[in-house]
């Protein structure tokens, strides 16, 4: 465990993410726009990607819709996009997006293409 830190440390790798975090946050708030987004929320590189069925209201997806949404549709549609992510249904649905500690934007623009190409055909499924 400390060799890890010291890769870390000796890496850079903690300030690539505080001098990266600004831009990974910006260009997934770019996804507001899309109808079933509600809340985009995180820290560093680890995000959620709240999922609501009315925007305007906050209400949330029923059991069955999340079962479809979730599992059915959005867990496989990502990762056949290219996007290895964790969609979360325990609560409030939410897709989870941690990108390797040394992406830049590069990898966040690709993250974003494939989130917004997913989850706006997810928002005309339902």
């Amino acid at each position: 465990a400390l060799a890890n830190l010291d890769i870390f440390e000796r890496e850079g790798i903690n300030d690539h993410v505080k001098q990266n975090a600004p831009a990974f946050r910006s260009t997934l708030e770019k996804l507001y726009d899309v109808p079933i987004v509600g809340d985009v929320r995180g820290e560093g590189f680890f995000y959620g990607i709240e999922l609501v069925k009315d925007k305007a209201t906050k209400e949330t997806f029923n059991d069955d819709e999340c079962e479809r949404l979730l599992r059915g549709f959005l867990t496989p549609a990502l990762f056949e996009a290219g996007l290895y992510c964790r969609a979360d249904d325990r609560g409030d649905p939410v897709v989870q997006l941690a990108p390797p500690l040394i992406s830049g934007q590069a990898e966040f623009d690709a993250i974003y293409d494939i989130l917004r190409g997913v989850l706006t055909e997810a928002s005309a499924r339902m």
